[in-house]
């Protein structure tokens, strides 16, 4: 399947924070580059189709009853999925959470729906596992790009669930999403990478017969690229 590139932002406008993608298509979850076997397993939930509906219902009951401990990625965010399309499907929170029944609170359904929608490139991450269905619940309450800022926190600070939900909730109170993460350790745009030998003893040499920093370097040149 090919990925979705609608949070690219290749036109150099910034970048979407939202689900560009139609709410219940398993753009993520049916891809087999990311989640392996599990792709050919992939359901897709229609909110316009009656049946697609009920079954949307059925896995959010099923869902809700089943979360805690939950280790497979690909299988809470089919959940996920479910919850926004009965959403969508029923048109509130409230009567989704009274179609599902069971366990399905409203609250339980805006959580996992926000996961849903949250951009293509955060989703993936989840799928492959780098970030926990649980911290990706709190990174759905962040707004705009802070939501990427945090959620890459988690991949090169090695943030844990109880911190994100610390981050979040300082943002949404009004706290820098920069000045959030400093305070967990976390410095914005700080990550470790490596480079063959070659393209490394250029840029050390570039970078001094230039008189400038590595890190200058590497950003103009990605600038160009991105």
């Amino acid at each position: 399947m090919t990925p979705d590139r609608s949070d690219d932002g290749s036109d150099g406008e910034p970048l979407p924070a939202d689900r560009e993608s139609p709410v219940g298509q398993p753009v993520v979850r049916g891809d087999a580059a990311v989640t392996g076997r599990h792709a050919r397993d992939a359901v897709q939930f229609d909110p316009d189709d009656p049946d697609s509906l009920a079954d949307a219902a059925e896995t959010v009951r099923a869902f809700a009853e089943n979360t805690v401990g939950g280790e497979d990625n690909v299988y809470m965010l089919r959940g996920a999925a479910a919850c926004a399309a009965l959403v969508r499907g029923e048109g509130s929170y409230k009567a989704a959470a009274e179609r599902a029944g069971g366990e399905a609170t409203v609250a339980f359904i805006r959580k996992w729906a926000r996961v849903h929608d949250l951009p293509e490139s955060i989703r993936r991450h989840v799928a492959m596992g780098d970030i926990a269905p649980t911290a990706a619940k709190h990174v759905a309450r962040v707004a705009g790009n802070a939501r990427f800022l945090v959620a890459f926190a988690v991949l090169d600070g090695g943030l844990t669930v109880r911190e994100v939900r610390s981050v979040a909730s300082a943002v949404n109170g009004g706290t820098p999403v920069e000045e959030a993460l400093a305070d967990h350790g976390v410095a914005v745009g700080e990550l470790t990478t490596t480079l063959p030998p070659d393209t490394y003893q250029r840029l050390r040499r570039e970078a001094a017969l230039r008189n400038a920093d590595p890190d200058e370097l590497v950003a103009e040149a990605l600038d160009q690229y991105l």
